[in-house]
């Protein structure tokens, strides 16, 4: 094996493309603990989730309430407003998740949707097609996901709906361990 000492590898004039290795190359190593830098990364990205269960009105889209936050790589993320403004064109990757909750009589259907500048962008639902006392369910996940064009100014919520048969009880998204959350992040394509 041969070695090579240099400080900077750097094409010649009039070139901008440099190419390591050859169709004999199947990997490329760098030593342990080695970093690379100025390669894209995956960010503006942010994560966050409902900190405590939310009450919501039957039949009625709201906001998820993450308030919460695991990440926000670049303070993209508002999480008292409880939107995503990356503020960096390109196309982001945008998920989330939310428990319905419904205690004293049953769902009969809930969505979720991903809001893009105040309107929906992506919607996923569900429906409690048997509507009857015998079809009881009291909590119900939903999750979706999209790819997204976002410009500079654009920016995403995510919402959801529940809705029961029995009327006159409470419906809430459920907090439980992280699991009605919100997030995203740029893709480099």
């Amino acid at each position: 094996m041969s070695k090579i000492l240099v400080d900077t590898i750097d094409t010649r004039s009039g070139t901008s493309t440099m190419t390591i290795g050859s169709s004999n190359t199947s990997t490329i190593a760098l030593k342990a603990g080695a970093t690379l830098t100025n390669f894209p990364n995956n960010t503006p990205a942010f994560e966050a989730y409902l900190g405590s269960d939310q009450t919501v009105s039957s039949a009625t889209a709201t906001k998820l309430a993450a308030n919460t936050e695991v990440f926000d790589s670049d303070g993209k993320y508002d999480n008292s407003a409880y939107r995503f403004t990356p503020t960096v064109a390109g196309k982001y990757y945008i998920y989330g998740s939310i428990i319905l909750n419904q205690d004293q009589n049953y769902l009969g259907y809930g969505d979720i949707r991903i809001y893009k500048n105040g309107s929906v962008y992506k919607f996923e639902s569900f429906e409690n097609v048997l509507g009857t006392a015998d079809s009881y369910m009291h909590f119900l996940s939903l999750s979706i996901c999209a790819v997204i064009d976002l410009d500079g100014d654009d920016y995403v919520e995510l919402f959801g709906l529940a809705a029961n048969f029995g009327g006159g009880s409470t419906q809430r998204f459920t907090d439980g361990t992280k699991s009605s959350y919100f997030g995203g992040y740029k893709l480099n394509i």
